[in-house]
Order: C-alpha cells, then sequence, then structure tokens
C-alpha cells in the first residue's frame, strides 16, 4: 500500500476508461456467441465511441483512456484531444490496481465502454460519494460491476485479489478485499452480454439504439 502525502480534495477527480481495440474476437466474446463476431465488435465500438465522446466533455473530471493492447495506444480511433496510457500485463485485476497505483494523487474511477447507459450523472455521483467513502461500485446484474474508484486517502489500498473476474462473484469477491472499509453502491445497470440486453437495444428494426 502506497501512503499519500495530501488531502484528495486539493486535486481534480480522474475517470479512468478501460478501452480495448475493437477487433473480432478481442471484444464481446460472449455477446458474439450470439450476434456473431462482426455484430458484437460493431456493438462494442459504437457503444465506446459514445460512451468515451459523452464523458470525457465534462469538465469536473480528467479524462483518459487506458487501452489493451499496449500497442494500440497509437492507433487513429481514439480520440487526440484525450490523455491516453497503456493498460500493461495481468489480468484485470492487476490493470486496474496498476491505474489506481500510478495515478496522481486524488479519487480515481475506472469504467469499461460497453455500458451505453453510463451517464456524466453516474460518474458525478461515483465522486461524490468518495467525498465519505473509501470505494464506490457500479453494480451490474450479471453479478460484476460496471464502476469501481477508490477515494485514495490517506492510503492507497489493494482490492482486487483472488477475484473470479466474468463471474457471478465478481463484486462480492471485490467487495471481500474491503472488509472493514467504507463502500457506496450506485444504481444497477445492463452489462450488454446477453441476446436479450442486445435486443433491447436493437429494437424492432435489427438496429442499434444509442443516444
Amino acid at each position: 500500500m502506497k501512503q499519500e502525502n495530501v488531502r484528495s480534495g486539493r486535486f481534480r477527480p480522474k475517470l479512468v476508461i478501460m478501452v480495448k481495440a475493437p477487433v473480432a474476437g478481442a471484444v464481446k466474446t460472449r455477446l458474439a456467441q450470439s450476434v456473431g463476431g462482426t455484430a458484437a465488435t460493431s456493438f462494442y465500438r459504437h457503444v465506446a465511441a459514445r460512451v468515451i465522446s459523452r464523458l470525457s466533455k465534462e469538465t469536473r473530471w480528467e479524462t483518459c483512456l487506458a487501452i489493451a493492447p499496449d500497442n494500440a495506444i497509437r492507433a487513429p480511433i481514439w480520440p487526440q484531444a484525450i490523455a491516453k496510457q497503456p493498460q500493461g500485463a495481468g489480468d484485470l485485476g492487476s490493470r486496474m490496481q496498476r491505474v489506481f497505483d500510478l495515478a496522481p494523487p486524488g479519487p480515481v474511477v475506472i469504467i469499461g465502454t460497453d455500458i451505453p447507459e453510463i451517464r456524466p450523472r453516474h460518474i458525478a455521483d461515483a465522486f461524490k460519494s468518495l467525498g465519505n467513502h473509501d470505494a464506490v461500485f457500479g453494480p451490474a446484474d450479471d453479478g460484476g460491476y460496471w464502476l469501481v474508484g477508490l477515494k485514495r486517502f490517506p492510503m492507497i489500498i489493494s482490492i482486487f485479489a483472488n477475484v473470479r473476474w466474468s463471474s457471478e462473484y465478481t463484486l462480492r469477491d471485490t467487495l471481500a478485499n474491503l472488509e472493514g472499509r467504507s463502500v457506496a453502491m450506485l444504481e444497477m445497470l445492463d452489462d450488454v452480454d446477453e441476446m436479450s440486453s442486445y435486443r433491447r437495444l436493437s429494437g424492432a428494426s435489427g438496429r442499434l439504439v444509442l443516444r
């Protein structure tokens, strides 16, 4: 654990968006089993672009993209005006912990790019919650979470040990690492990995309806 020497409130909050290069077979693999690789990759690309555009316009926090694989950081698909960093090696927990460990002092919130319903108010609520909580989560209906944030004061804590990723136990396992800490929960949002969620967004036309 790393000690913080300054008050997090004096620093601008940081939103880190974990994003992958939209390559078939590397993104939305569970959804691809139902709708096919091309449709799943197209879905990921469109949702990621919308989420990044929507949230990076905000001035209440600094937005950064954490990109995988590392060699995709210079790809022309990413908005030039947004800060970028490689995710680095390891499983999802290792990569997210690295974000928390290496960020400048202040609260940090991490999200992915495959939840179309994320809005600026969700991010604002997360940072507000970190004013009087050590951690904040946005739970998903599949047992995981679409947002995780840490206050990072007075120390940076490690929260991803022994987490069973992509399972119904993901949130539960992460919370086990936060025993004795204060944790806030945001509203539950839908992680679009199943045909039913995809159809809800696609509508009768079969075309994605994203706002």
